[in-house]
């Protein structure tokens, strides 16, 4: 067999075979070479896009860099809201609904829309005088923390042009002799109101769409009266909440540094000895730490901002611009969690946004305290970013929430104070009874 295959390379058999083998071998590294040259091309298009900024995009979509317009500011901004109406024979209460949700939309966010766009001269009122607003037919809304009047406006239809000094939590459209009118009270001592142009007709029909009884604020019923804060609103029956499982929202990072104008590809990362990964680009810096908390410095030159018509942004402006930014940060992994905001105050040229999640209208509270997200402008860009970023999924499992007489008895230990639902942060996060 030897001697036969010599014989074949002598006659020509064996020279054509090597020929065959040099051509596949050359075939392969043309197709090496190819492909190496496709990445690189790929590559080196990729890092001049980044060296001309066109990246930017990314920043100006999450900053609020595009102007966002007043039919889309309702969805930037969704808010928890706890709502009752009262009518003659009982109220409506619901302790589970959002700005963003059409039960909301129509008619109650419509009626509060005319109230605060139709309000004139606000005069202080009591407490009192609130709560007596509530005895009659009425609309009653609670956004759960004070905020501005330009942003409650920008939450229900974008009403502009409100008085930046007043601030309300909770808000009552009532019947008057002379009409309806609107009372604003911060959750503090500031109470005012101010007659409106939402006719008493308008209100009736409102109040007539729903059906009222099964909802009672602690002032109504002598056993809750002295034991809570009378506008705690407590449902005849109880919310069947979801659990929520908790999942891992960075387990790649590649679109947060996107999203923040940071280079993906970039080498200059680094891991401290805490386990927190620090990222630079140029005088920037962010870190992310192992509990899912990133931290945002901005450096000399403004690469986040968001959309003002000045150098320093109003109330509006700030809440809208930096709702535009966590909606592109956070809600991406968020899960059934949506940010909103929990206050807003501005000093001079900065301005400082706190927001924290909601699952349904349902606020998610920190055991141990703080927010999901710290926002500080300085004018129009944004200098800092605090995110504590979580992603919440719904179980099929149901919050066991204590009934309602059990509750009122663990709320007796420390009386006078409001009695509400709310998540508590956890790997299991389920709903419970909470005493503010």
């Amino acid at each position: 067999m030897k001697i036969g295959k010599w014989r074949g390379n002598r006659d020509g058999t064996g020279a054509a075979a090597e020929e065959r083998r040099r051509a596949r071998r050359d075939l392969v590294q043309n197709m090496v070479i190819t492909l190496l040259f496709l990445s690189a091309a790929a590559l080196f298009t990729q890092t001049q896009l980044y060296s001309l900024g066109i990246h930017k995009g990314a920043a100006a979509l999450a900053g609020g860099g595009q102007t966002v317009s007043a039919s889309a500011q309702t969805a930037v901004l969704v808010a928890p809201v706890r709502v009752a109406v009262t009518g003659t024979y009982g109220r409506f209460g619901s302790v589970t609904m959002t700005t963003g949700m059409e039960a909301f939309a129509d008619p109650l966010g419509r009626r509060l829309s005319e109230a605060l766009g139709s309000a004139r001269s606000f005069v202080p009122c009591t407490e009192a005088e609130f709560m007596e607003a509530l005895e009659g037919p009425s609309l009653y809304y609670d956004f759960l923390t004070a905020l501005p009047l330009p942003v409650l406006g920008a939450l229900v239809d974008g009403v502009e042009e409100l008085d930046g000094t007043l601030s309300a939590r909770r808000l009552v459209i009532a019947a008057q002799e002379d009409g309806t009118a609107l009372y604003l009270w911060d959750g503090g001592g500031i109470c005012c109101r101010a007659l409106t142009a939402v006719s008493a007709d308008s209100l009736t029909q409102t109040v007539s769409r729903y059906e009222l009884g099964g909802a009672f604020f602690a002032q109504d019923r002598e056993e809750t009266a002295e034991l809570l804060a009378p506008c705690s609103l407590l449902p005849e029956e109880l919310p069947s909440l979801p659990v929520l499982i908790q999942g891992d929202p960075l387990a790649d990072t590649g679109w947060l540094l996107s999203a923040l104008s940071f280079n993906p590809r970039t080498r200059t990362r680094y891991l401290e000895s805490n386990g927190t990964e620090l990222i630079t680009d140029g005088d920037r810096a962010l870190r992310i730490r192992p509990d899912q908390s990133v931290y945002y410095q901005s450096g000399r030159d403004p690469i986040l901002k968001i959309s003002a018509q000045e150098e320093t942004p109003t109330l509006r402006e700030a809440a809208v611009g930096t709702g535009a930014l966590l909606n592109t940060v956070l809600t991406p992994v968020s899960g059934a969690a949506l940010p909103y905001l929990k206050s807003i105050r501005q000093n001079g040229a900065v301005t400082n946004l706190q927001f924290d999640y909601q699952v349904g209208g349902v606020p998610i509270r920190f055991s141990g305290g703080g927010c999901a997200a710290e926002v500080t402008l300085t004018g129009t860009t944004v200098t800092s970013l605090i995110l504590r970023f979580r992603q919440y999924t719904a179980s099929e499992e149901q919050s066991l929430l204590l009934p309602l007489p059990q509750a009122l008895a663990v709320a007796a230990r420390d009386p006078g104070r409001e009695l509400t639902i709310g998540y508590v942060d956890g790997s299991d996060c389920a709903a419970h009874w909470l005493v503010d």
